[in-house]
């Protein structure tokens, strides 16, 4: 009988439930939890396709030392040997711990106890840094403690959402769901996007505000102005229980739409029309994420929003209020611990005497950090600079993600000694590993993570670790236990972490604290297996969890009021001439961080398949760039080489790029390498959204594209990006100098210089080579002195397929599919492998609503994600029929 194990999806900060089943035949098979209060049954792209990650190719099976394997205790007795004669000869600020947002709460507990409790220093920190702490930063400042006040329901209550650098259609897709089931249900309820770019989300807004980069300051100070001037401040909240409004009201300077509209580009009638709707709807909810986050004034621009809302009253109550969407599974769970370098466990203040008394108390430790530790960015450069002697990198990859990556490369290769625990052995960052300890995965993991509503989940194991992958806590206990602390770290399962971390959180608190779950401190561990979902915080007593914060206008400051803080709007640095552009990172759909887990999906990859760059029209003419040529993006730090997307989605003065391709899949994809090494002052978040850079075409002699069932070892040329297939590869690549082609694919395909079937056009250049092992295609090669015109998804699913007849093998050499074989097109729907050409046909057929298009052909039914994409692509359609009436009518 198939067993059934409830557990949480690993990806972004929704914190989904996923069931998953594994089945008699040994397949795994995931769906949506329909009882869990994040989800309701619902998950995106990335979430349904878990169970085809669940593969143990690549996977880090043993421990090794210098790259030779190694058993557990040998490899243990070294780091903990190791990162103890760094803290003898030059103090325990030598060593560092780089943790991340995607491992478990007890994980999370366990690293920050050792390092800020037993080594006594607090240069812990995790890949969080560089996507929430502005807003830690920000709700610290403001309500003295980081706390989310709401929760997911007030989306669906709210009469006006904003969403502020957050494409939440493609980063969060299911909450986006949530979003349009609610306006389905209430039409009124409207929604404005304020964004740089005209992202998937913009499409469905009733308003989009494509404000400049970095102005977000300049609209909610403005804001902030015009609810002072139409009466709209909430005068009687503010004297209660806030202070520093004057303060506010006077760094946002006067109600000026003109000045806003200067700032940020705006047009003054849609920033005045924006104004209204916020002053005339109590029940507005402000929703940010990386677009205020990753910013040099990340921080203001947070206290910016909040102080509109604490100003307004509109905060603390069902349907209104600031709310931060993260990216990570456990964002939130690691500041619940304390994982950052500036705070202390269970929302404690490092800068607090009291709480490092209690902490050190309550932990029974030698010592105690009393000053903040180094935050990422700061952390590698001083592992470049030979400050940090042994640094422990756990489940993530900042080769790649942290911006000036290869500064951050060169300063691992340098790094006395280098700990990586992974779950896998492809990333950028396991070469500079001196030692390397095998993590258990998604599936074998046990343990808690806390979702962006402060939600408290399960992720359970329902697989046996692969090979002797471990859990992270349990290493990090090993560890600690060689340095001297075995009593310390005595825990035999999860649980045990769990519950100490529960009691700390209750430990002097009394309703002092946000950050309270006293009510499991003595959970059994029967109940723990079977935990529910619950909000924080549930102190002792407590039958459930709180939804909202601040309703009774009480808050975590020493006088118990918000704070509005003054914020000076600053205008983005003017651009270097040398550096025109402004370069946007971020996430696309259906891929996730570095793709070391969506990587091992083909299905994720027929959306886009390759590193790129988003550019607006007009700056590709003047770069002189069409689609599908290749483009240099360059910065002081570094280069990236992508293909170009010329769109009007891009604002013009900026180019968008997404962050998830590494080394191991595209030759120099890896575009934090040209993000700038700048931070937020306060908060220490990357400004990852805006760095100068310049833009040139990338002068190819020859474009190729491949499709094959074996993965080349190495690839070699200038340009090259790989992604899975079913049944194999495909490959796009590309040369600035001229090659023997026909031995490039022979070597490539490994089927040597002979292909089955060939075609050469001297004239345009086309050469086109295929492989056959009988009638099954073991390989096809296109190369063209153009990019390559040939449709992606017909090739690549042709390696699926079984025999193919005569006239298939030589449809190849022609590049699309002959007789009565369709080529769906580009992939929209990725749920469902539904293509472009087949929406077009659908549309033409009488599907001429995105609505009519799910029924049709059930595309964008099940994650979402592709709905608004479906919904341009009509309009599309729509707008070619008008512009050929007249054309028909005449003839």
């Amino acid at each position: 009988m198939p067993d059934s194990v409830r557990t949480t999806c690993p990806y972004c900060g929704v914190g989904c439930g996923v069931i998953a089943t594994r089945h008699d035949d040994g397949r795994v098979s995931v769906a949506g939890d329909p009882d869990h209060p994040a989800n309701f049954g619902r998950l995106c792209s990335k979430g349904s396709a878990l169970a085809d990650t669940l593969v143990d190719a690549e996977r880090l099976l043993h421990p090794e030392i210098g790259g030779e394997r190694a058993d557990w205790g040998a490899a243990l007795d070294l780091v903990a040997a190791k990162f103890s004669q760094a803290i003898a000869e030059y103090g325990p600020d030598s060593v560092a711990f780089y943790v991340s947002g995607q491992i478990l709460t007890e994980d999370y507990y366990v690293a920050n106890k050792l390092m800020k409790g037993f080594i006594g220093s607090a240069n812990i920190d995790t890949n969080s840094r560089l996507c929430m702490a502005s807003s830690v930063a920000g709700h610290r400042r403001a309500f003295g403690a980081d706390t989310v006040p709401g929760t997911y329901e007030d989306l669906e209550q709210a009469d006006l959402v904003v969403l502020v650098g957050s494409n939440l259609a493609w980063c969060h897709p299911v909450l986006f769901q949530r979003l349009e089931a609610a306006r389905a249900a209430r039409p009124g309820l409207r929604v404005v996007v304020v964004d740089p770019r005209r992202m998937a989300t913009a499409e469905v807004a009733d308003l989009h505000l494509a404000l400049r980069p970095d102005t977000d300051v300049a609209l909610f100070n403005g804001l902030l102005a015009h609810l002072a001037e139409v009466g709209k401040l909430d005068r009687t909240y503010l004297a209660r229980h806030t202070s520093g409004v004057e303060a506010a009201l006077a760094a946002a300077g006067p109600a000026d739409l003109r000045a806003v509209a200067r700032e940020t580009g705006l047009a003054p009638s849609d920033i005045a029309l924006f104004y209204r709707w916020v002053a005339e709807t109590p029940r507005t909810v402000t929703v940010y994420s990386q677009g205020v986050n990753q910013s040099v004034t990340g921080t203001d621009k947070v206290n910016a929003i909040l102080n509109v809302h604490l100003a307004s009253g509109r905060i603390g109550r069902p349907g209104c209020g600031p709310f931060s969407v993260t990216g990570q599974p456990n964002a939130m769970g690691g500041r619940e611990v304390g994982g950052l370098a500036n705070m202390l466990a269970a929302h404690m203040a490092l800068e607090n005497p009291d709480h490092r008394k209690l902490v050190r108390d309550f932990w029974q430790s030698p010592r105690i950090a009393e000053r903040p530790g180094l935050k990422a960015v700061e952390m590698f450069q001083a592992v470049r600079e030979g400050r940090i002697r042994a640094i422990w990198i756990m489940a993530t990859n900042p080769v790649d993600s942290l911006p000036d990556a290869d500064a951050v490369r060169a300063g691992l290769e340098a790094c006395d000694f280098v700990v990586v625990s992974d779950v896998t052995r492809r990333t950028d960052t396991v070469p500079h590993a001196d030692v390397l300890l095998p993590a258990a995965a998604w599936g074998e993991k046990d343990g808690t993570v806390t979702n962006s509503e402060r939600r408290i989940s399960r992720q359970r194991a329902f697989r046996a670790p692969a090979g002797e992958a471990r859990p992270d806590w349990w290493a990090l206990a090993e560890v600690a236990r060689r340095m001297g602390h075995a009593d310390a770290f005595d825990y035999r399962a999860p649980v045990d972490i769990f519950r100490e971390h529960a009691a700390l959180s209750a430990a002097g608190n009394g309703g002092r604290r946000d950050f309270d779950i006293g009510a499991h401190a003595g959970i059994a561990a029967q109940d723990y297996e079977t935990l529910a979902p619950f909000q924080w915080p549930q102190p002792a007593g407590a039958k459930k969890g709180r939804a909202r914060f601040f309703g009774d206008g009480s808050f975590y400051t020493g006088d118990g009021r918000a704070v509005l803080v003054p914020v000076a709007y600053v205008p983005p640095r003017t651009n270097p001439r040398r550096y025109p552009l402004v370069l946007n990172t971020g996430r696309i759909r259906d891929q996730w961080h570095m793709m070391t887990r969506t990587g091992l999906s083909p299905r994720l990859f027929t959306h886009l398949a390759e590193p790129f760059c988003e550019i607006h029209p007009r700056d590709a003419a003047t770069a002189g760039l069409e689609d599908a040529d290749l483009a240099v993006v360059e910065s002081p730090h570094g280069r990236a080489l992508l293909r170009v997307l010329v769109s009007e989605r891009a604002q013009e003065g900026s180019v968008f790029a997404p962050m998830h391709w590494s080394g191991q899949f595209s030759s120099t994809g890896r575009i934090d390498a040209v993000v700038a090494p700048e931070t937020d002052p306060i908060s220490g978040q990357p400004g990852s959204k805006f760095t100068p850079v310049s833009v040139r075409r990338f002068a190819a002699r020859w474009y190729g594209f491949a499709v094959m069932r074996a993965c080349p070892a190495s690839v070699g040329t200038d340009y090259w990006a790989l992604a899975p297939a079913d049944g194999g590869v495909r490959l796009e690549c590309a040369g600035a100098d001229d090659v023997d082609l026909v031995a490039l694919a022979g070597r490539l395909s490994g089927c040597g210089p002979a292909a089955g079937l060939s075609y050469l056009d001297t004239a345009s250049g086309d050469l086109r080579m295929a492989w056959f092992e009988g009638e099954r295609l073991l390989a096809a090669f296109f190369f063209s002195r153009a990019p390559v015109a040939v449709s992606r998804s017909w090739a690549s699913g042709l390696l699926a397929s079984g025999a193919l007849a005569e006239r298939e093998r030589f449809s190849l050499l022609a590049g699309r599919p002959g007789g009565a074989a369709r080529d769906i097109g580009a992939i929209v729907c990725s749920c469902r492998g539904i293509g472009i050409n087949q929406i077009a046909a659908a549309a033409r057929g009488g599907a001429v609503s995105v609505a009519a298009i799910g029924e049709a052909l059930e595309a964008g039914t099940q994650c979402g994600s592709c709905r608004s994409e479906i919904g341009a692509i009509l309009a599309r359609l729509e707008q070619e029929e008008a512009d050929h009436a007249p054309i028909a009518e005449a003839v």
